[in-house]
């Protein structure tokens, strides 16, 4: 543990009044209703979109970076707009992607003490920055019309998951989940299938919520094929 995380620590667990405590929970309330309000007036006038998840660490020359360009961009052009996290890595690329095929390029930005500044293939009338991780969530829930999952890490996984866990239990309409690179997912899968499934914590039906695939064009059929039977509406 390095100084800084010490100090992060202790100041957490500063002793506070109940007084405090109160007034700082009460005002935290507003400002969550301050972002759920500028969120879905936002988000509410930009249309049908499909959300790109990955790390944000992946490289430009990376062979996922050049394949998430190419799934958004084909996405684009069957009139879908992206969205993202709004970072670097996979996340650029996705907006990079809508940019260049001139459709709409939404970034959904989290503030965070060291990571990452917005991409600068947003549309600047699509950049919406939050504080709060779960009402960022809420956004993609409500407002995208399916998700395309890229390797990626930790908020890669939390995404997809949470995804798939609210649809499970029908909190959340179907749409549909592409999680692309069988290499990187299939060790995953495996395990999903022999412990999980095995040990009967989940149900064969629930692993029909996501699908596995390599290429752009795979991941894009699954997203069109969806809609040509189903309406485009916000998930819940």
């Amino acid at each position: 543990m390095n100084s800084d995380d010490e100090k992060q620590i202790r100041k957490a667990f500063k002793a506070k009044t109940w007084n405090e405590i109160k007034t700082h929970d009460s005002w935290s309330v507003f400002k969550i209703m301050s972002e759920f309000v500028d969120g879905y007036e936002k988000m509410a006038k930009i249309g049908p979109c499909v959300a790109i998840f990955g790390s944000a660490r992946t490289k430009p020359s990376h062979q996922y970076y050049r394949l998430t360009e190419e799934i958004a961009y084909l996405l684009t052009k069957k009139g879908f707009g992206i969205i993202t996290g709004g970072g670097p890595g996979i996340m650029e690329a996705g907006n990079k992607g809508a940019h260049f095929a001139g459709g709409k390029s939404v970034g959904v930005n989290i503030d965070l003490p060291f990571e990452q500044n917005p991409n600068p293939f947003i549309d600047p009338d699509k950049y919406i920055e939050f504080q709060y991780f779960f009402v960022r969530k809420v956004m993609f829930m409500r407002y995208s019309q399916g998700y395309i999952v890229l390797p990626g890490g930790f908020g890669t996984m939390d995404e997809l998951f949470e995804a798939i866990t609210l649809i499970q239990t029908q909190k959340l309409i179907k749409f549909p989940i592409v999680m692309v690179g069988r290499k990187y997912w299939s060790g995953l899968i495996t395990w999903i299938n022999e412990r999980m499934l095995e040990e009967k914590n989940i149900s064969p039906d629930d692993l029909q919520i996501f699908t596995l695939v390599d290429t752009a064009e795979e991941a894009v059929k699954i997203i069109e094929d969806f809609y040509k039977k189903y309406a485009l509406k916000p998930n819940f």
